[in-house]
């Protein structure tokens, strides 16, 4: 309940009607209606595949959620299994203990759209850049099993809850395969080149939803005056992942921010900059998915998630490219 309880920052909202009626239109209406209203939020439940949760999966049919991306992942013996409810509400949370597993991680469903375009196969060397809180990285896993899984988060106080969301989902029979990074991202393409077929770049944005309920004026206005900052540290994100990638070799990138600047504007850069990548039409997995999500109109290279009445997912931007 406390999240609900939170007020909206009106400095943050101020600032967010500036931009996104400029780069939105009217579309920003609707959308910041579902933004500021946690109440009508809607949550998904992954399954954790390890921890065969049968019992579970009868309990969000009896209460009315049902199986997404189905079409997406129909060709996958080992699915990822995600549920959704069209009726607002967030299913109750596990707590982390020590040696049980959980049966389950609840996110936003739109969160799980770049694991979906990463497409990860079994056996492939896989490096999840920015990857705390640890929810991509348990996706990963549920719909694929890589040769090898580099979680990296070089933030100390966050790669300790990736590290406890990994102990949490993953059984030591798997362990193995995943090591633990704390790098700057931007270093990764130099020490490891060419090393990897695929790399996800959740990369740190302006997070629309966190934003909009900041604690406090200053902490508001300290975000705001950062967010300039952002597309830089991104381009350089995704210039390192590009380094890292082995030719043939695919990322993703991805943010949960509305912003054009740090969004589309991103990805021209590095098209403008890079000469050995190019960008993978995404539109077959917004077909796939329309049913699930609202995407926005005309976004160059890339797929946007707007919130949107009964699809109150996103916001979740995802660009994916492949390295020549």
């Amino acid at each position: 309940m406390g999240r609900l309880q939170k007020q909206v920052c009106q400095l943050v909202l101020n600032y967010f009607e500036k931009i996104y009626t400029k780069e939105l239109g009217s579309t920003w209406t609707s959308v910041r209606e579902i933004l500021t209203t946690p109440e009508i939020w809607q949550y998904a439940v992954m399954l954790n595949n390890f921890a065969s949760p049968w019992e579970l999966e009868k309990q969000l049919h009896f209460k009315g959620y049902r199986l997404l991306f189905k079409k997406v992942l129909s060709q996958h013996t080992e699915a990822l299994k995600c549920y959704g409810n069209k009726n607002p509400g967030k299913f109750p949370s596990q707590r982390h203990q020590n040696g049980k597993l959980k049966d389950y991680y609840i996110l936003n469903a739109s969160s799980l759209l770049p694991v979906l375009a990463l497409d990860v196969k079994d056996g492939e060397r896989v490096l999840d850049m920015c990857a705390a809180p640890g929810g991509k990285s348990v996706a990963l896993l549920q719909s694929a099993l890589p040769g090898c899984l580099h979680c990296n988060e070089p933030e100390i106080h966050r790669s300790r809850r990736l590290k406890q969301t990994l102990e949490s989902f993953v059984p030591k029979t798997h362990i193995n395969i995943i090591s633990n990074f704390e790098l700057d991202g931007r270093l990764i393409g130099e020490h490891c080149p060419q090393i990897y077929h695929k790399v996800l770049v959740d990369a740190p944005c302006s997070n629309d939803r966190s934003w909009l309920f900041s604690s406090d004026i200053e902490q508001a206005a300290t975000r705001i005056s950062q967010r300039k900052m952002l597309p830089a540290i991104q381009t350089e994100l995704l210039r390192s992942a590009i380094r890292a990638l082995h030719p043939g070799g695919s990322l993703v990138y991805s943010t949960c921010t509305l912003s054009r600047a740090e969004n589309s504007h991103v990805i021209d850069s590095i098209l403008t900059s890079c000469r050995d990548v190019k960008p993978v039409d995404l539109s077959d997995l917004a077909t796939a998915l329309s049913h699930e999500f609202y995407f926005a109109s005309d976004i160059p290279h890339g797929l946007l998630v707007l919130p949107h009445v009964g699809k109150s997912w996103g916001p979740m931007f995802v660009a994916k490219l492949r390295k020549l």
